[in-house]
């Protein structure tokens, strides 16, 4: 077990999974402000970057785990044009809003999203072209049996795109980050979603999260080849690409 693992949101007892479900669906409505407006919309700069993996492989069915609000598969239905991209995710309300962004932006015949559990995906094997998941695999309560999931629904030649927020290793930015984020953060998270507990806890999995090097260990024991990763933002944030 990673030590992310052992962290639940609120510090209650019982299924990880379900406590999240239950916490994403209380911060769905106040999630996407808050995203945005703490990383100050460097969020949105690496999911360009993160998708930008994929173009040269031209994926055409696609998945996107633990979508959230689905600003992922949105961006990635306009950067690849994909034939058709589903965003899977345990917490209906998050998706309950991403359904209304895809609406919005005119991409209800491409994109569409299903509530999924990524320990037992409802796919066949070799459904997708290409997997992505954005700032949502650090909340996975079972990392190695949920990205042997991703593996076996990904198409042989087929690609995995990551992004995840990281906690800095070099001074002064390690520093700074803590600062900010035992601080800053969570004041404002209280202030705007009314759930400092929540935004303690996604603090928490990005501190516990193993990055870099230890990450692409992970991946290649769930059967992912080619692993490769780039560190952003001073290591604020970390990207992987692997192929199967």
């Amino acid at each position: 077990m990673y030590k992310q693992e052992e962290i639940k949101p609120y510090g209650e007892q019982g299924d990880k999974g379900e406590l999240v479900e239950k916490m994403f669906d209380n911060i769905a409505p106040t999630y996407d402000v808050l995203n945005h407006r703490l990383s100050w919309d460097i969020d949105k700069r690496w999911r360009r970057k993160a998708i930008g993996q994929l173009v040269q492989f031209r994926p055409q069915q696609m998945l996107d785990i633990a979508t959230g609000t689905g600003d992922f598969a949105i961006l990635a239905a306009q950067m690849l044009n994909p034939s058709h991209l589903i965003g899977a995710d345990i917490s209906e309300g998050m998706m309950d809003i991403g359904r209304k962004k895809v609406e919005k932006a005119g991409l209800g015949s491409v994109v569409s999203f299903m509530k999924e559990d990524c320990m037992n995906l409802s796919f066949p094997a070799e459904s997708f072209d290409a997997v992505t998941a954005a700032f949502g695999i650090r909340n996975f309560k079972d990392l190695d049996n949920c990205l042997r999931e991703l593996h076996r629904v990904l198409r042989t030649g087929g690609h995995l795109s990551i992004v995840e927020l990281s906690a800095p290793k070099r001074f002064p930015m390690s520093w700074l980050f803590k600062i900010y984020s035992h601080t800053i953060l969570p004041l404002y998270a209280r202030l705007v979603s009314k759930d400092k507990g929540a935004y303690r806890y996604l603090i928490s999995t990005v501190e516990a999260f193993p990055q870099g090097e230890t990450m692409v260990g992970i991946l290649k024991k769930a059967g992912f080849e080619e692993v490769k990763f780039k560190r952003l933002t001073f290591g604020i944030c970390t990207m992987y690409l692997a192929t199967k």
